[in-house]
């Protein structure tokens, strides 16, 4: 089975943010990152600047260069909250794969999908835009296919690792369908998100037969 995985090991790798140390400059913080996010995605990155951030964030223009010395240590900083969050949440899942149902877990997957959307639009105004974030990438593409592998291979005993890793990059390209969903109208978007976790289900159950053949 792959390593565990641990979501302290993403890092900024250029340009870092201040981590603050106290309750009120986290939540500063926080606010910061919050209107950064609605920024980048109602502008873009070029277009987007350390002013209207601070502004939107209610935060003195000098305050937001203590914690972000440039607008790419914010970027990053945002894209690094997003793999954290997908790294925590393919983990929580890991831990309780093992008992829950196929279709609960096909269920578990979509819904997790669904919990990032807001912040995936974040990334994808964020990505092409920046250099810098290459690294990043690397690492949160690294980290999430080993969390699913890690889901896989809780919820299917014996499943080998070649064959989880090879799933897990599928069932994340397949999942990336659920942004696709949501931009359709309520009824379309219903249908399609069931056809998903049904195709999910599906899958893993096939996968959980092989294996039992397998050892059989």
């Amino acid at each position: 089975m792959s390593s565990p995985i641990e979501e302290e090991s993403l890092a900024v790798p250029l340009v870092q943010a201040v981590a603050p140390q106290r309750e009120r400059g986290r939540q500063r913080v926080a606010a910061i990152l919050e209107a950064a996010a609605l920024v980048f995605v109602e502008n873009g990155y070029d277009k987007s600047t350390m002013t209207e951030i601070a502004a939107r964030s209610g935060t003195a223009i000098g305050s937001l260069y203590r914690f972000f010395p440039t607008k790419g240590a914010v970027a990053d900083s945002l894209l690094v909250q997003y793999a954290k969050s997908t790294v925590a949440g393919l983990a929580e899942l890991a831990d309780q794969a093992d008992r829950m149902t196929l279709e609960g877990l096909a269920e578990a997957l979509v819904d997790l999908r669904e919990e990032l959307l807001t912040q995936r639009a974040v990334v994808l105004a964020l990505v092409d835009a920046r250099e810098g974030s290459q690294e990043i990438r690397q690492q949160f593409r690294a980290h999430s296919r080993a969390g699913m592998s890690q889901v896989l291979q809780k919820a299917i005993p014996g499943l080998p690792d070649a064959r989880a890793h090879a799933m897990a990059i599928l069932m994340l390209h397949v999942l990336k369908g659920v942004a696709a969903a949501n931009a359709e109208d309520p009824a379309t978007r219903h249908m399609v998100l069931a056809e998903m976790r049904e195709l999910l289900r599906s899958w893993l159950v096939s996968a959980r037969q092989a294996v039992a053949a397998t050892s059989a």
